[in-house]
């Protein structure tokens, strides 16, 4: 593990990008930024315009890590190169933003109130791969849509049981038990969430650290003894389909919670925006996240 990496994530300021739309989401992602369907016949050539919008982010002179301490990656991202550099050596060599790679493969029909991450039969595989292209860390995503202790107990055992695999190969793991913002009595679903993530973050082994992220909370400050816990290395909040703004101001009222955003960092981004235009409209994205998560 690079331990310079390391402490920055544990101390910094700062937020996380995530640049991580899989499959399923890239179309939409796509056409946020302005490209249509129309625009691509294949699975290789959307993923290469994704990229090339990924990279265009990546490579504007606002992403540094004054502001990022880390941006996720897609599988497909990690493998692609950024000015003839992998994409995780452009992120830390030239950037110095820490590195993390999406491992999950989608998610498992509702049961529970829950949908539980698919199998996931390569992840030692995809593990070595992610540290021969030095990846920091790893995220996996599950997602919690009623107010059900059976199902919301199941999506913190899986994660946290995956979790143990991805630190014993040397990997930090992000933790994503998304509550969707829609979820009738979302902040009951946050209660049972809250104790189930104490319990297991105490059972864990005192020398593993973990990074959580959580859809930011009804009640603010709600996630404290999570974030003060001592086997959570960070605590990071996914926008959740908030705008960005709802989702800053969100996320301002809660103290050490910093964003780790998608959609709302990449909103208002468009292909046909000249360099000057992008640039300035991810600058704005980017300082107003940075000082949502600087509370």
């Amino acid at each position: 593990m690079n331990m310079v990496q390391f402490e920055r994530m544990k101390k910094d300021n700062g937020f996380i990008a995530a640049l991580d739309q899989s499959g399923g989401s890239t179309p939409k992602a796509l056409a946020s930024y302005g490209i249509t369907k129309e625009a691509f016949t294949n699975d290789v050539e959307m993923f290469q315009l994704v990229h090339e919008m990924r990279s265009r982010i990546m490579k504007s002179p606002a992403f540094t890590k004054d502001r990022i301490l880390g941006s996720i990656l897609f599988e497909k991202t990690m493998d692609m190169k950024v000015e003839d550099k992998y994409s995780a050596d452009y992120l830390w060599e030239k950037k110095g933003i820490v590195p993390f790679l999406k491992v999950d493969k989608g998610l498992a029909d509702l049961e529970n109130g829950v949908q539980l991450m698919k199998p996931m039969p390569n992840l030692d595989e995809l593990l070595i791969r992610a540290k021969e292209r030095h990846i920091f860390g790893t995220k996996m995503r599950s997602v919690i849509k009623e107010v059900n202790e059976t199902g919301i107990k199941a999506i913190v055992e899986q994660q946290f049981e995956i979790a143990k695999i991805i630190l014993a190969a040397g990997l930090i793991p992000i933790l994503e038990p998304e509550l969707d913002i829609h979820t009738p009595n979302k902040e009951g679903a946050e209660v049972i969430l809250k104790q189930e993530l104490l319990d297991h973050l105490t059972k864990l082994d005192a020398n593993y650290q973990v990074i959580l992220k959580l859809t930011i909370p009804d009640v603010d400050n709600f996630y404290e003894e999570v974030i003060n816990h001592p086997n959570a290395l960070r605590v990071v909040a996914l926008s959740g389909g908030y705008s960005r703004k709802e989702a800053n101001d969100k996320l301002g009222r809660n103290h050490k919670l910093i964003a780790s955003f998608s959609r709302a960092l990449s909103e208002g981004l468009n292909v046909i925006q000249s360099e000057d235009e992008f640039n300035t409209m991810i600058d704005k994205s980017i300082q107003s996240i940075y000082e949502a998560s600087t509370t």
